[in-house]
């Protein structure tokens, strides 16, 4: 037998499984990673006391002005992220709400993702090296590269590892800096061909490239959209797809005459 409930009643005991539900969504875990402006680091420079870019068997010159690449911070894959997270980050500028899978390869424990980042990067390093002396028609066999980033996994830096190697070997071919003496800043994979790829996180990379000083930065074509999102104020941008074409867009840009081309 039930007694019948006033509407009151009614209401208040049909919100509570709701209130129940929210709650329990507000502290669960979700598939997600919550991410911000990383590091960034100078190719042409020193990073934690080391050459990033170390080349034997054939002559480099002095740079000046600077070619950074740029990363993310990503929670940990560990990490749990609540609603409430994903709440706070949806509303601000300078973090953003990436599903996990997007992140951190799925179905893997935290060292064996570390392994896989380290193994991204090291074949990004070996890719841009190849892209660059391919680019400069210069032998393989007989220059040696050598390429140092510590805490950085992954292979996005690929595009400014192989502009730091043209531009200590050869610079923009005239005796002049591809930088001309600005500070550059970039992100976007590549293959031994020179072919340049998408990355993630672009929109949090032009917050880190302004963040430390730079002017321009240099995007995949493929995701001009997502960088002129959020793009800080100051900051140019200059789409790439193929590493000639990156260096072709610098050479202009430092000489001033001529046509950039923009997102």
């Amino acid at each position: 037998m039930f007694s019948r409930l006033t509407r009151p009643r009614a209401i208040a005991v049909c919100a509570l499984p709701v209130v129940a539900l929210l709650a329990t969504a507000a502290f669960a875990p979700l598939p997600f990673s919550l991410t911000q402006p990383g590091l960034t680091a100078n190719v042409l420079g020193e990073n934690r006391g080391e050459q990033v870019i170390t080349i034997s068997g054939a002559p480099t010159r002095d740079t000046t002005g600077e070619l950074r690449m740029t990363t993310i911070e990503a929670t940990s894959p560990d990490t749990d992220v609540s609603l409430g997270d994903v709440v706070d980050a949806w509303f601000r500028t300078d973090k953003a709400v990436m599903p996990r899978d997007s992140v951190y390869p799925s179905g893997r424990s935290t060292r064996e993702i570390e392994q896989y980042n380290t193994e991204q990067m090291k074949e990004s390093q070996d890719d841009a090296t190849r892209a660059a002396l391919n680019y400069l028609d210069l032998d393989d066999k007989n220059i040696k590269v050598t390429l140092k980033l510590a805490d950085v996994g992954g292979p996005s830096a690929g595009l400014l590892f192989s502009l730091g190697i043209v531009d200590k070997l050869g610079g923009d071919s005239t005796g002049g800096d591809l930088t001309g003496g600005q500070i550059i800043a970039g992100t976007g994979t590549i293959d031994a061909t020179g072919k340049v790829g998408a990355v993630g996180g672009v929109s949090l990379k032009t917050q880190a490239a302004k963040r430390d000083g730079a002017t321009v930065f240099l995007v995949p074509k493929a995701e001009c959209g997502d960088a002129k999102a959020e793009l800080p104020k100051g900051l140019r941008l200059i789409p790439v797809t193929t590493l000639k074409g990156a260096v072709s867009s610098l050479k202009t840009l430092r000489s001033g005459t001529g046509a950039v081309p923009a997102c």
